[in-house]
Formats: structure tokens, C-alpha cells, sequence
């Protein structure tokens, strides 16, 4: 082995400007070996020689070459094997391996690229050729470190995105926790009648929410919402909705209200739904709107009157075994100032259910992409008509995901189910 260190001459050779290239000589000629590590050597390369394959292969676990010229026809390992070696070997830059050869044919070629060789050079060795063979080393070695720096670039940004990411996603879990609690109650025996609420938000959070409240002693108020968008801005404007809507007394309740006598009385449900789409313009003051089935239910009496604000049909599920859609359609909430919302009245008998239901279950898509639709709520609503209200709930979740072809829902999945015990 001989390492020659660099002179200052060029030659015509790319002379690099920091650390010049590591050349290593393989030839079991010492003729040729001199010939070609001196010409290397007054180019500015730091060259090593080595005489044989496999005392190459050993230097080169030591070293990592930039260049390899090595003979094709050796004793002990050829050219070919000593190339297949040097390409497996573990290293963290690219070497470019280049055969010396006498060979011609085209066939014999194909075999020392399949080898892994990056480029030939005919022997005897024409320096003019050598510089131009070298000069494409240099580039490939190039374009090659810069990937590299690149990918390192990439990896390193790809880990703290990632780092940024896994931060985010154990804060969208809390979120999704603390979300849930905005339903504080999933079941309530009102004792004239019973509530059940079910929210599944499609991601880790979302935008609808339902929940109830009780007015007074004889009625309660049960309300689904859904506000547009997803993500955590949605979210947002659910627990600020919920505040609004869930709280026990008027001053924390949009739709309560003392009536002239003192007692606890509500806001009728436009009422409710006017007062809503006002504090959007004034108080609120964003992007966001949302659609809402409000009703307010008489425990005794089973007389219901509801405003649906852009919101799915309130469904009624009678107990003799039909079900009827009621509700005027109208304008979501914070779409338009001074919009003006209907109020809707209907009955219940012992046995009858009124079923507030984000559009998430009546839009939901066949793996065909056909909606859902009122038609195909019926069904699931009545095929399990017998079930109590959390069980028919949580039928409705295994019919939808039966028919979606998955519990990954495209869309937030709520609603809230009243039962008139009588």
C-alpha cells in the first residue's frame, strides 16, 4: 500500500478546494499502479494504492474512498468481485467505482454495471479520457453530498414536525375530552318523560352538540346543534354555544326567562333561535354559523313546540310503528342578520319519541356514495323501535357504520332522543 499526498499542479485536473478526493489505485501491476497514482497525485488527489482485491477490500473498511480505479482482471478477487464487495460495504458517502479493462464487449460491460460500477476506462489508460471519466466522478460525488445534505435537512425538519405534531395530537385528545364534557349528561328520567344524548365527533374534535335543560317542574328544552366546519375552531363555538344553552338560570341561558308572576319560564323556541342569530353579529362576531333544532317539550301533556334553524327534520317516532318528519326547514344561525325563524307544533302520546339528529346521520354515504337520507333513518329508527333510548342509540351507531362501511364517519354523528313515559 502507498498513499501519495497532493502536489500543487493541475494538469487539467478539477483541483477541489477543501479536502481533495481520496483516490484508490487498484492494479496488480506496480507498472501501472505508479503511472496512474502519480498522474492522480500531481492533480491534486491524495491516492492510495493497493495491489491485489482483497487487500483493497480490507483498506477500504477502514477508509472511505471517494474514488475507486481498480483493474477488472486480478488474482485471487477480480475486478468484478472486489466492485460487488465494495458496493455493499457500510459507508455514509457514495463511491464511485470506475474498471480498468481490456474488455470490449458488450455483454462483458453489462456485467460489471450489474456489478454495481459506475463507469469504464480502456487500458492503456488515455489521460485525456481519465480527466473526463474523473471530472463525471466529481459531479456525481457532488450531486450526491448535496442530496445527502438535503435529506439530512428533510429528515431534521420531518422530526421536529413531527415532535410538533405528536404535541398537537396529545392536545386535540385532551380537547376531545374536555368536548365530551360539554354533554354533561347522557341520560336524564325526567319522570314524565326520559332524554338520551349520544355526540361522536369524526375527528379528534368537532362541532356538533346536543344536550337538555329543564324549564320548570312541567317542561323541558332539548336541543341538537351543528356548527360549520370542523377542527378545533368548530369546537371552539360548540363550548361557547353550550354555555350558552346548558346553563340553569336566565342570566346563563339564552333560553330561559322569569316570567310576570317571577317563575321560571322560556323564551318561545324562535324566540330562542332569533336571540342566537343576533348575538352571532353582535357579540360573537365570526365566520362561523350553525344549525339548530331546539324544542321545548310539556312532560305532562306531550305538547311540543320546536324551531328548526337550518337543521335536519326533527324526526317522530310514534309508537305505533311510523314516523313522521316535521320542522319548516329555515335559515341557519349567523348567515343572515335579522333572519326570522318559524315555530313548529307537534304532540306525543305514551310511547312516541322526538328525535333531534345531526345531518352527519341523514347525510352519511354508501360506500356507493348514496346519502342516507330520511328514508333510510326510518328504517334503522324503526327496525329498532323496540330498544330503550341509550340501546336504540347505540344501534343507530352499528346500523350507520354497518352502511358507511366503517366507524370512521365522514362527518360529526349526534343527536338527542326524548320518550314520553305519560
Amino acid at each position: 500500500m502507498l498513499t501519495v499526498a497532493p502536489q500543487n499542479m493541475t494538469h487539467g485536473f478539477p483541483l477541489p478546494e477543501a479536502l481533495p478526493r481520496h483516490v484508490l489505485v487498484v492494479d496488480d501491476s506496480r507498472a501501472q499502479r505508479r503511472i496512474l497514482t502519480m498522474s492522480l497525485a500531481r492533480s491534486g488527489y491524495r491516492v492510495t494504492e493497493a495491489d491485489s482485491g482483497m487487500s483493497a477490500l480490507a483498506l477500504c473498511r477502514e477508509t472511505a474512498f471517494d474514488i475507486v480505479l481498480s483493474d477488472w482482471m486480478m488474482p485471487e478477487m477480480n475486478g468484478l468481485d472486489f466492485c460487488r464487495e465494495f458496493k455493499v460495504l457500510p459507508r455514509d458517502g457514495y463511491g464511485y467505482f470506475i474498471l480498468l479493462t481490456s474488455k470490449s464487449e458488450k455483454a462483458e460491460i453489462a456485467d460489471g454495471l450489474d456489478c454495481g460500477a459506475d463507469d469504464f476506462l480502456a487500458k492503456p489508460v488515455n489521460l485525456d479520457e481519465l480527466r473526463a471519466r474523473l471530472r463525471a466522478g466529481e459531479r456525481i460525488l457532488g450531486m450526491q453530498a448535496e442530496l445527502m445534505e438535503k435529506n439530512r435537512l428533510v429528515g431534521s425538519t420531518l422530526d421536529e414536525l413531527q415532535k410538533i405534531y405528536d404535541s398537537l395530537d396529545r392536545d386535540l385528545i385532551e380537547a376531545r375530552k374536555l368536548q365530551q364534557t360539554l354533554v354533561r349528561e347522557r341520560f336524564r328520567d325526567f319522570g314524565g318523560g326520559e332524554v338520551s344524548a349520544m355526540l361522536r365527533p369524526s375527528g379528534h374534535v368537532g362541532g356538533d352538540l346536543v344536550g337538555f335543560f329543564q324549564i320548570n317542574e312541567q317542561r323541558i328544552g332539548v336541543y341538537s346543534v351543528d356548527v360549520s366546519g370542523h377542527g378545533v375552531a368548530s369546537a371552539m363555538m360548540t363550548a361557547r354555544l353550550s354555555g350558552l344553552l346548558s346553563g340553569s338560570t336566565p342570566d346563563q341561558n339564552v333560553a330561559l326567562r322569569v316570567d310576570e308572576t317571577g317563575a321560571r319560564d322560556a323564551h318561545p323556541p324562535e324566540v330562542v333561535a332569533a336571540r342566537l342569530n343576533r348575538m352571532m353579529f353582535d357579540d360573537i362576531q365570526v365566520e362561523q354559523y350553525f344549525t339548530l333544532a331546539y324544542a321545548d317539550i310539556n312532560l305532562e301533556t306531550g305538547f311540543v313546540e320546536l324551531v328548526q334553524a337550518g337543521h335536519p327534520h326533527p324526526a317522530v317516532i310514534r309508537k305505533g310503528g311510523t314516523v313522521e318528519y316535521v320542522g319548516t326547514g329555515g335559515l341557519p344561525i349567523g348567515l343572515i342578520p335579522d333572519a326570522e325563524y318559524d315555530r313548529v307544533q307537534t304532540w306525543l302520546t305514551t310511547g312516541d319519541r322526538l328525535f333531534l339528529v345531526s345531518d352527519g346521520v341523514t347525510e352519511c354515504p354508501s360506500p356507493g356514495g348514496e346519502e342516507l337520507g330520511e328514508e333510510g333513518l326510518t328504517r334503522i329508527l324503526l327496525a329498532n323501535q323496540s330498544m330503550s333510548n341509550p340501546a336504540l342509540l347505540e344501534a343507530l351507531i352499528w346500523d350507520l357504520a354497518a352502511y358507511f362501511g366503517g366507524e370512521d364517519f365522514p362527518d360529526d354523528v349526534s343527536g338527542a332522543l326524548y320518550k314520553m313515559k305519560g
